[in-house]
């Protein structure tokens, strides 16, 4: 059984090594001459989450069985003194839960949990993924040769398959702990299982390669007892594969001191990219900072010198031990790595509720946590966050890390949303900030932060030039106060004062007009401002008397006095009324409001992807075939916009006459070495699955992902003449659930002939179904089931 990383991490602190960095060190790692980076794939500029997906209850047919890393004794339900987790998931999602021993939840309702081995948690968890920037999951792989084994054989297969569904990468992230015959091994469990899955359209490939990850090589613990050699052969081996290697390793790997062995040096330089483990390393702000500034920053030259990629380890803090300060330690984590330059980010973790540290959906109050079980939900530091706070935390990490989002060290996400707007103070305080320009040391973010010196400067150029801020919500506003620095000289810039409730139109909400500034009365301008709803409060600057910019230090809007505009209410019964394969049509019931409807916005988790006056609305340029989620928000006459609706999950057609089974989750009775059965699917005419030998009859089989009309299969062999002429006995089944298969044509001789191409159709009534098999009972060319491709059509 797989030990928790957390136990290994609690002795490393920063204090000693820290300050072991000597600036001659840091200097002459800095000097070194920097490469390019790798050019961005599915890891480089990506968000990478870790995936354990380890979760198992009794019931739900996972071979290790029992309440696998819910509870401490697994034949044991979980309870307060029966239990690994230390944080309670949001259920509201799951189709499928299993109760347990713990109380109730506050809310009376039943204290149930999920199975990771369940198809729809997967499919849950990807489609988060999706909806919230997570580009890439990393799926934990500890040792699969004992006990856990054949369960997380199948979990990659479900991860693959949810992973195709919703449109994310996955990787094989394999942790060696405690795995003593790790280099052989490794090695086996690669060629024989995990490589198949690499002709998935979804595995992840960086530079052309597929990705795995190595983590563990060189930590301190004794359960990782390895010396550099044997490591350093493994690293070599996957890259003679064809392989683009990650190195999980530890915080201190380049000084090899702390949780880092000595002479690691040239294993860790051996990996294409480098991914240095940070939990339980720092858990204040001040920590990080000291981290980006003595650790992170060498880091990343010592990487740049050597063209590795460096992936930094990215976390929200444990929740148990309230770490967390509401999603500031998260953004501070993000946003130094993002400046840092870094080619990616690694968040750790997606699901990991044992350790506290999970991104994923999460209890927002004890009303939703076991009653008296002593879990923190996410309001335990008294503010109240959303179960998806940290994921929508994670997307606008990932928007900022691909530039699509200013860099900024003030969290631009909110603990809520939908919520009504506050009754006073400054409304700017930690929002996202914006400009026409800026002069690079003086970044827009300046004039919302907490820090009466630091300011923005537009760039050189002719005026005018514009500063703005996103208030998040719509309100009223009614009083503008801006800064300059204290100790500046007098000057007077010429502002106009616009507004906008959806960011592309504005309106004036004050004329130009001189703002003088003196640092007599503390370099301060207040103006009152006529009521005016308004998200989006931007400032025009025509002119400066004193530097030929705009310059701003400090901005704060405040609310109009009076009572706030309330939202409306959110729309209900959102509904699939249609679907092609590039199209979604959906219905809702009218949302009320006290000053009228507008509108109403679709969104595809936090993108506006249509916005519509009526209670319908159809989303175009959708990819085929592919899982879509989607909710809708209504907005009011003052631009207030409502808590979003249910959620709805659709899944798009395929196109026309195309091979529905083309890049779709497979399955099989057996395969012999690499020929796994993701080649009949993978579109490579020369790539096959193979059963293994003598032991009739073997299935092989694909997931079309939904229920699909199909009435015509083409099978096919590789078309090099040196597969010879060979007839094999099979049939076509189908189902509709995947446990109770019809037959769609009966078993007989079909002959393979290199001459025609090596392939064969078959046609058959029409019949809805989601699972096609091939089942073949014999072979006269070889004693084994074989297909190069299982092609799947409508007609």
């Amino acid at each position: 059984m797989a030990v928790s990383r957390r136990r290994f991490v609690t002795s490393v602190m920063a204090g000693s090594a820290l300050a072991a960095a000597s600036t001659t060190e840091l200097l002459t790692t800095l000097s070194g001459p920097a490469r390019a980076a790798s050019p961005p794939g599915d890891v480089v500029g990506k968000v990478t989450v870790g995936y354990q997906g380890w979760f198992s209850c009794p019931g739900d047919s996972a071979p290790i069985g029992g309440w696998w890393h819910w509870s401490r004794d697994r034949f044991q339900p979980p309870s307060p003194s029966n239990t690994t987790i230390v944080s309670w998931p949001d259920m509201r999602e799951y189709t499928r839960s299993y109760p347990t021993a713990y109380p109730n939840l506050g809310n009376g309702s039943p204290a149930t949990l999920f199975s990771s081995y369940d198809q729809q948690t997967v499919d849950t968890h990807f489609r988060w993924m999706q909806e919230y920037g997570c580009d890439t999951a990393a799926l934990q792989r500890f040792n699969p040769m004992g006990d856990e084994g054949p369960t997380r054989d199948a979990m990659t297969q479900k991860v693959r398959s949810a992973a195709e569904r919703y449109g994310r990468k996955f990787y094989i992230m394999y942790d060696v702990t405690d795995w003593l015959n790790m280099q052989s091994e490794i090695k086996t469990d690669w060629t024989t299982k995990m490589s198949a899955h690499t002709a998935s359209s979804a595995y992840a490939r960086q530079n052309g390669k597929p990705v795995v990850c190595i983590w563990g090589f060189g930590f301190s613990e004794p359960s990782r007892p390895f010396i550099p050699g044997p490591c350093l052969e493994v690293v070599n081996w996957f890259k003679a594969q064809g392989c683009y290697v990650i190195g999980g390793v530890p915080t201190w790997w380049r000084q090899g001191i702390e949780d880092s062995r000595p002479g690691f040096l040239d294993v860790y330089h051996a990996f294409n990219m480098i991914s240095p483990w940070m939990v339980y390393r720092t858990t204040t702000l001040e920590g990080l900072d000291s981290y980006y500034n003595n650790v992170n920053i060498p880091d990343m030259a010592d990487c740049a010198a050597r063209g590795i990629d460096y992936q930094p380890c990215v976390m929200p803090g444990d929740l148990a031990a309230g770490h967390r300060r509401h999603g500031d330690f998260y953004w501070r984590h993000i946003y130094n790595m993002v400046r840092l330059g870094s080619q990616g980010l690694y968040v750790s973790m997606f699901d990991e509720y044992n350790e506290g540290n999970q991104i994923a959906k999460t209890s927002e109050t004890q009303a939703t946590t076991p009653a008296g079980a002593n879990i923190r939900a996410l309001d335990e530091d008294g503010v109240a966050c959303s179960s998806d706070y940290y994921l929508r935390i994670t997307a606008d990490g990932g928007r900022m890390l691909k530039g699509q989002l200013a860099l900024t060290p003030v969290r631009p996400t909110q603990p809520m949303l939908g919520g009504p707007p506050p009754t006073g103070g400054n409304l700017t305080a930690g929002r996202p900030a914006s400009a026409s320009s800026q002069n690079s040391p003086f970044p827009a973010s300046n004039a919302v932060d907490a820090n009466a010196s630091s300011y923005w400067e537009s760039g050189s150029g002719a005026f005018p030039h514009w500063w703005q801020v996103d208030l998040g919500a719509s309100h009223q506003v009614g009083r503008l106060v801006v800064r300059l620095p204290a100790g500046w000289g007098a000057r007077t810039q010429t502002i106009t004062v616009l507004g906008s409730v959806d960011g592309s139109s504005f309106g004036t909400i004050a004329p130009a007009a001189g703002f003088t500034f003196d640092p007599a009365t503390g370099n301060t301008v207040t103006r009152t401002l006529p009521a005016t709803a308004a998200r989006y409060v931007r400032l025009s600057i025509g002119g400066n008397t004193g530097w030929p910019a705009g310059q701003l230090a400090q901005v704060e809007v405040y609310a109009a006095t009076g009572t706030p505009d309330t939202p409306p209410t959110a729309p209900t019964g959102l509904t699939v009324t249609g679907r092609t394969a590039t199209s979604v049509s959906l219905a809702w019931t009218v949302s009320t409001d006290d000053t009228g409807v507008s509108g109403y916005q679709v969104r595809q988790g936090g993108t506006v992807v249509a916005t519509v006056t009526g209670t319908t609305a159809t989303v175009s340029g959708l990819n085929p075939s592919t899982g879509y989620s989607f909710t809708v928000t209504a907005r009011d006459t003052a631009g207030n916009t409502s808590a979003p609706s249910n959620a709805v999950t659709v899944t798009t057609d395929a196109p026309a006459n195309a091979d529905l089974a083309r890049g779709r989750p497979t399955a099989e009775s057996s395969h012999t070495q690499s020929y796994g059965s993701g080649n009949v699917a993978d579109g490579d005419p020369n790539s096959y699955w193979e059963s293994v030998n003598s032991a009739f009859p073997q299935w092989v089989q694909v997931d079309l992902g939904v229920a699909r009309t199909v009435g015509r299969v083409v099978l096919k062999l590789p078309p090099a003449a040196a597969w010879a002429t060979r007839t094999q006995t099979l049939a076509v089944q189908g189902s509709t659930d995947g446990a109770s298969f019809g037959t769609l044509v009966a078993s007989a001789g079909r002959t393979f002939n290199p001459a025609t191409g090596n392939q064969v159709t078959l046609t058959f009534t029409a019949a809805q179904t989601r699972y096609l098999r091939i089942t073949v009972t014999g072979n006269t060319g070889w004693p084994a089931g074989q297909l190069a491709a299982l092609e799947v059509y409508a007609s």
